[in-house]
């Protein structure tokens, strides 16, 4: 027997230990923003922005809507993750970075209340009307993420966030003017659009974890022929309810419209989130109207 025999190797690393701690530190900032949803944030944000800057607001007012806007988005992304962490990883979704283990419920939790700190004092700090309606729009994402989303209401908190943003940004405005019916009533219908397209590419995995909001309860294929109706019922309100609209917008508005939400869900057989971003084009056409009437959100 040798007198001297080597001491045992130690263990190799395990993902509890120093280096893969290190490697899912270092992977911490992609995965706050992938669990941020951000095409979501960043559609709502630049669009809201482009709203304010356009209409009646200093250059300051429209940096503090933006600021209050995304940190409000990054709240409701960050929260809808932390959520569902563990649905997510019962259903061995590796797309999540909670499940892939870059990231844990805890810290989405620690993100998202930060964030909903931060978007409260930036939206009051617009005005308490003002940032009270955006929060009035923040809370009701929450309580989608929180408790309706598996509700035949799932598509009320969108209806109530998207209309709550031209009336924050109105309110918001020197002197705080009441949003126009168009601008609030465009806002819910392209909200319930955003929800339907949201959806859609995660129906049956929905499904599968046990979510029953209203989509889901249609099924894919009412939802894809529901997804247009919102969408140009929207642009027709803004093509034809502000007075000063250009004729030839009024008239190109509601077929590019059709054209862009026929076009995503076609594109969505291929491209999952081929029919948010036909939605998001929308509302970008929907933003461009308000913009060349003049008219804005007041």
């Amino acid at each position: 027997m040798d007198p001297h025999p080597l001491p045992p190797r130690p263990p190799a690393p395990t993902a509890s230990q120093p280096a893969a701690a290190a490697r899912r530190t270092g992977a911490l900032p992609t995965a706050l923003l992938r669990c941020s949803h951000p095409g979501a944030v960043l559609a709502v944000t630049v669009l809201t922005t482009v709203l304010a800057a356009t209409g009646d607001h200093p250059a300051r007012s429209s940096a503090l809507v933006a600021a209050a806007v995304l940190s409000g988005q990054l709240s409701v992304g960050w929260s809808n993750d932390a959520h569902d962490a563990a649905r997510d990883t019962a259903a061995d979704r590796a797309d999540k970075p909670v499940v892939a283990g870059d990231i844990t419920a805890r810290t989405l939790w620690t993100a998202a209340g930060t964030a909903l700190a931060v978007c409260a004092v930036l939206s009051l700090a617009c005005g308490t009307l003002a940032g009270t309606v955006h929060l009035l729009g923040v809370a009701g994402a929450w309580l989608y993420n929180l408790r309706l989303k598996s509700t035949v209401l799932s598509w009320l908190p969108y209806a109530v966030g998207f209309a709550a943003l031209p009336a924050f940004v109105a309110l918001a405005e020197p002197g705080g003017t009441t949003s126009a019916w168009w601008a609030v009533t465009a806002g819910a219908l392209l909200g319930v659009a955003a929800h339907l397209a949201d959806v859609l590419p995660d129906l049956r995995q929905d499904l599968a974890a046990g979510v029953r909001g209203l989509p889901q309860r249609m099924g894919a294929r009412t939802t894809r022929a529901l997804l247009p109706v919102p969408l140009v019922a929207a642009t027709a309100v803004l093509a034809f309810g502000p007075p000063d609209v250009p004729g030839a917008a009024a008239v190109l508005a509601p077929p590019a419209a059709v054209a862009l939400a026929l076009g995503g869900l076609a594109l969505g057989r291929r491209v999952r989130h081929a029919p948010f971003a036909g939605a998001v084009g929308v509302a970008v056409l929907a933003v461009g109207l308000l913009v060349t009437s003049g008219a804005g959100t007041g």
